[in-house]
C-alpha cells in the first residue's frame, strides 16, 4: 500500500472525509469495530478487502504488530 492510514480512527476519519479509495478490515478484529467500520464503508461507498487476521494486515502495511484496519486513500 502506497499512501495509507492504519488504524481504526483514522481510517473511520478518512471514510467519512470522503478520502478512503479502498478499505482493509481483519476478519478477526472486534466486531464492534468490524460492523462500526463496514457501515462507514457502505454509506460512504467504499470498497472493503477482507484480510483473514490482524496479523497478515499489519505486515502487508509494513508494520511489526497486527491491525484491525488499514485504508488506502485517494491520490491528491
Amino acid at each position: 500500500m502506497s499512501d495509507r492510514v492504519i488504524g481504526t480512527k483514522q481510517v473511520l476519519k478518512v471514510i467519512t472525509a470522503g478520502k478512503a479509495e479502498q478499505v482493509y478490515l481483519a476478519l478477526d478484529a472486534d466486531a464492534f469495530l468490524k460492523n462500526k467500520l463496514e457501515n462507514a464503508c457502505i454509506e460512504a461507498s467504499v470498497p472493503i478487502n477482507w484480510i483473514p487476521t490482524m496479523k497478515q494486515l499489519g505486515e502487508m502495511c509494513g508494520i511489526a504488530v497486527g491491525s484491525a484496519a488499514a485504508a488506502q486513500t485517494k491520490p491528491i
